[in-house]
């Protein structure tokens, strides 16, 4: 009897013995599950704060290129080794946590410090770096190209190449050799990564537009010129008018020499030729009237076989609509006005009065100021 009690006594031991062991195991494993939610609160606001704290790897800015084609890993491994954001694989998670969004290609501009969300919003945004170039009226296609290379916006042989082809005008002009006077100058912003054939197309369809809301409704009703004739009158009519109030003057100069049949004698048009020899050095020179080019129109009545440099829309709409005046000449007054004339006699004393005595009396000027006399500059 008492051998059973001691047992009995024994068995609730080992059972007690047990039962306080695995109250330990759930003490520690509860002790375990404390430290690791510790470590996950530490982890989750570590990983917070590397996201959102403002973060550089640079001073003042950066430029980062993204490739065309390279991977979500490609890329934030590229940001993280420009110093843009703190850590990839946080950006990676980041980027998961939002439905994992597309990374647009292009070149990015950077200026510290941004938080990752931030610097990841405008690649997912496409927030590239914007390229604006102004392209002034009065330019040619190689004067055209050097401006879009300047803006770094592409190759000048790659532009040339693009601008020498008539197909983006053909519809409209089917004799136009090349895209002279159908690259529309205005101002454009384009990406760092835009294809130099889009840019050209830009601008021809923008002359396009400019042609077909301002300045075909000025055309008379009985068709008058072709866009080709009109868009080459106005191309000499953009660069011998420096004041906006003369262009339908002078425009008016050359439609009544045309109707005569009288040439046009237009200055422009033969230093549009010697750029094309190579040889314009800033000067026309006696020699240079004689000059056998379809372009000389000292020596070739009617228009020349084509523009001569991209005309705006002012001297557009004025080859479109000259004003009705009778004159047939003009010459500079040396301010960038000029004084109009209807007979050869009035003309030839308006010469008389404001380039001959002009050029006597600076070239007396600069005698005295020792220095050499300038070419004069001729008149219609």
């Amino acid at each position: 009897m008492s051998a059973q009690k001691s047992n009995g006594n024994g068995s609730r031991h080992k059972r007690a013995k047990r039962g306080g062991g695995f109250r330990r195991f759930l003490r520690r494993l509860a002790g375990l599950a404390v430290l690791l939610a510790l470590a996950v609160l530490a982890a989750g606001w570590w990983a917070w704060r590397s996201l959102n704290e403002p973060y550089s790897g640079f001073s003042g800015e950066r430029r980062v290129n993204v490739e065309p084609g390279a991977s979500g890993l490609a890329i934030l491994a590229t940001l993280d080794r420009e110093g843009v954001i703190r850590d990839a694989r946080l950006a990676r998670l980041w980027l998961l946590a939002q439905g994992d969004p597309a990374l647009q290609a292009g070149e990015y501009l950077f200026r510290a410090p941004l938080t990752t969300p931030e610097a990841l919003g405008k690649v997912i945004r496409g927030d590239v770096i914007a390229h604006r170039v102004t392209v002034p009226e009065g330019l040619t296609l190689e004067e055209t190209a050097d401006r879009l290379v300047l803006a770094r916006l592409g190759d000048r042989d790659a532009f040339l190449a693009l601008m020498r082809d008539p197909k983006p005008i053909a519809d409209l002009d089917s004799r136009a050799e090349d895209l002279e006077g159908y690259l529309f100058p205005d101002s454009y912003t384009f990406a760092a990564d835009t294809a130099p054939k889009t840019i050209v197309e830009a601008m021809v369809a923008n002359f396009r537009k400019r042609w077909r809301t301002e300045v075909a409704p000025k055309l008379p009703a009985d068709g008058g010129r072709t866009l080709r004739e009109v868009t080459t009158l106005a191309s000499i009519v953009e660069k011998e008018a420096k004041a906006a109030t003369e262009r339908p003057l002078i425009a008016a100069v050359y439609a009544n020499r045309l109707e005569r049949g009288m040439g046009l004698f237009a200055d422009p048009t033969i230093i549009f030729a010697l750029k094309r020899l190579g040889r314009w050095d800033g000067n026309i020179r006696k020699p240079d009237l004689a000059l056998d080019s379809p372009y000389n129109t000292y020596k070739y009545a009617g228009l020349p076989p084509g523009p001569i440099c991209s005309p705006g829309t002012g001297a557009l709409a004025a080859a479109a609509a000259p004003a009705d005046v009778p004159y047939l000449y003009f010459v500079s007054k040396n301010d960038g006005t000029h004084v109009f004339a209807t007979t050869l006699d009035e003309h030839n004393k308006n010469v008389a009065t404001w380039q001959r005595r002009y050029w006597r009396e600076r070239r007396a000027a600069e005698r005295a100021a020792g220095s050499p006399g300038a070419p004069s500059r001729r008149s219609p």
